[in-house]
């Protein structure tokens, strides 16, 4: 969940009244969202660094964390967070969002050129005009994109927000896509005059911009926005030009969102503009920008739309749903206080008709109204009711299995250890000796480390490594892991799927393989599986040579399983080749048995 940070004083004197902590924190819960604590700037940090690297330079005006559900982009700001309590408090209703035309009548106009399909393929704009700001609703405008910009944007993924003062430059706008040594511009708070390539290598060890940088980083073009005179406005999703910066004096402000998905960009435009059009001298109006795809590939038209959006409920599903008995009046009551205009149907008795505006875009369905209606009347409101249907829950079969192998090795008198499941891509393959055949592992797309850039594809890496972090413990050290590994599988819906193995390791002074040898047979056995001869046909299992690299030469053996008519490998045990112990750092003999749980179901 979002933490959003408040003023305390702000807020209070927007909802008209102060609140001990005990009483605020009841109406957030009420409300839906959750007061997490009560503090300062300069208490944060004292904490976070110590009060003796803390000067008075920081602010202590009080501030309120608040926990916003992840789906709520209206509550990322104090002006959302401040109109939803109190149109929740019946104090205020809900604002009437509309567009204007311009006192010339002309549209600003943002034409996108063809090349921009290739790196950022959709843009949306908007003015706000005759803003007044002030310290504190400023600070509001830039910590609001930057909630957005972690959340519905996935770290500017997706969309990227640009606010301009539009008193510093001209329009018609171009939307375009120029090769990086082509695009020169000061970058916003800089002097230096640089190109996009300068630009990136600048900005590569900065802390808060340089973990974007990746995003446009290898294309062969990058985004930008020009102005009639050909002044950039901004590089999405980087950096804005300084030329065009915002101010306190700022009066009228060009709202610039690219994306690759077009319905988020929307959503990201909508909520900047619905939070902050109350700072306009005629509150809640936005001029709209008109958008032209010079390729047609979206049809023309002007953003923002900010009419509602109607969708229907219906109330026997609320009521059963809630455990209520409400009727039409009711539920619309309870939606109003929700910021949702809803009326009662004229057609259907059974259903109400609701008018979603543009800053509820987590309404998609009747259940989010359904919610909406429990949260007004109160989850503690609620009635206590008994299941109407009684089950007995039971144990996923394969999770059963996995339990009676652990008892069955725990009885056996190995340890139990539990590991990771990523791991580096050396130690999943070239740690073990083995090569990678490229389609087999599920690659972590950015890691943080190289200690996590795979899931793993078997269970010894992580049990050797727990070794290696034990060795010091008396010999013999006897381990097991049972758990899952994954592999590619593009038959399956997530192009993945997971295989649950039982991986044990035996360490002492001698190799010790007779004992990994035997507590194979044991495992087999209490899994009904008997050895057989490999020549005959019944079901079972047998071992035979094999020469797998992760074990010393000759002395290891692959796992067969017979099961009706059919043989496969299900596994391999040995003794692990000295090169194997030497990478994960064991200095004793080791022997390792690994095989597949799931065909024993």
């Amino acid at each position: 969940m979002p933490t959003v940070n408040v003023d305390k004083e702000e807020l209070y004197t927007a909802l008209g009244r102060d609140y001990t902590f005990d009483e605020f924190m009841d109406l957030c819960f009420n409300f839906g969202i959750e007061l997490e604590e009560d503090t300062s700037p300069k208490e944060m940090a004292i904490r976070e660094v110590g009060a003796h690297k803390v000067d008075d330079s920081v602010s202590d005006r009080p501030i309120l964390k608040i926990d916003i559900p992840a789906n709520r982009y209206d509550l990322l700001c104090h002006e959302g967070i401040s109109r939803s309590l109190l149109v929740f408090q019946g104090k205020a209703k809900p604002p009437v969002f509309k567009t204007i035309m311009p006192a010339d009548g002309k549209l600003q106009k943002l034409t996108i050129k063809p090349e921009t399909a290739a790196i950022r393929p959709f843009a949306v704009a908007a003015i706000l005009r005759n803003v007044k700001f002030t310290e504190l609703n400023y600070k509001n405008f830039i910590d609001l994109q930057d909630k957005l910009h972690m959340n519905i944007c996935r770290k500017r993924t997706l969309v990227a927000i640009g606010t301009h003062d539009l008193d510093t430059i001209q329009g018609p706008f171009t939307y375009e896509a120029l090769a990086p040594k082509e695009i020169q511009f000061v970058p916003l708070n800089q002097e230096k005059n640089m190109n996009a390539e300068e630009l990136m290598t600048f900005y590569e060890n900065d802390k808060h911009l340089g973990k974007f940088l990746p995003i446009i980083r290898e294309s062969p073009v990058y985004p930008i926005i020009y102005d009639k005179n050909r002044q950039v406005l901004s590089l999405p999703p980087i950096i804005n030009s300084d030329h065009s910066k915002i101010t306190l004096d700022t009066k009228n402000v060009f709202i610039e969102c690219t994306a690759t998905d077009l319905t988020k960009g929307k959503i990201v435009l909508n909520t900047m503009v619905a939070m902050f059009s109350e700072y306009c001298a005629e509150p809640f109006t936005v001029e709209p920008v008109e958008i032209v795809y010079e390729d047609n590939r979206q049809p023309a038209g002007v953003t923002p739309d900010l009419t509602s959006r109607t969708t229907t409920a219906k109330v026997d599903y609320i009521n059963s749903c809630t455990g209520l008995k409400l009727n039409p009046d009711e539920i619309c009551d309870l939606l109003n206080k929700m910021s949702l205009e809803a009326v009662p149907s004229k057609e259907d008795k059974n259903e109400v008709v609701v008018q979603v505006p543009v800053t509820r875009s987590d309404v998609l369905h009747q259940c989010d109204i359904m919610e909406d209606v429990a949260i007004a009347y109160g989850f503690n409101n609620l009635p206590h009711t008994a299941p109407s249907v009684s089950t007995i829950g039971k144990p996923y079969p394969l999770n059963k299995l996995a339990d009676t192998a652990r008892v069955e090795l725990a009885l056996a008198g190995w340890s139990e250890v539990s590991p990771l499941t990523l791991c580096s891509h050396d130690e999943n393959f070239a740690f073990l000796r083995q090569k990678d055949p490229g389609n087999i592992a599920v690659r972590l797309a950015h890691p943080k480390t190289v200690e996590y850039q795979v899931v793993r594809t078997s269970l010894l890496p992580g049990v050797l490594k727990t070794l290696k972090e034990n060795k010091k413990h008396s010999l013999p050290i006897k381990v097991f892991e049972v758990g899952d590994t994954a592999i590619k599988d593009d038959t399956q819906e997530r192009r993945s799927r997971n295989v649950r193995k039982v991986c044990a390791t035996y360490s002492n002074k001698t190799s010790g393989l007779e004992q990994i040898h035997g507590l194979l047979d044991r495992t087999l056995q209490m899994l009904h599986c008997q050895p057989v001869d490999k020549n005959g046909s019944a079901s079972g299992y047998w071992i035979q040579d094999s020469e797998n690299p992760t074990y010393f030469p000759s002395r290891s053996a692959d796992i067969y399983l017979r099961q009706k008519g059919e043989t496969k490998v299900i596994g391999s045990f040995g003794i692990l080749h000295p090169e194997v112990l030497e990478k994960f750092g064991l200095n004793f003999p080791t022997s390792a048995m690994e095989f597949d749980l799931e065909p024993f179901l």
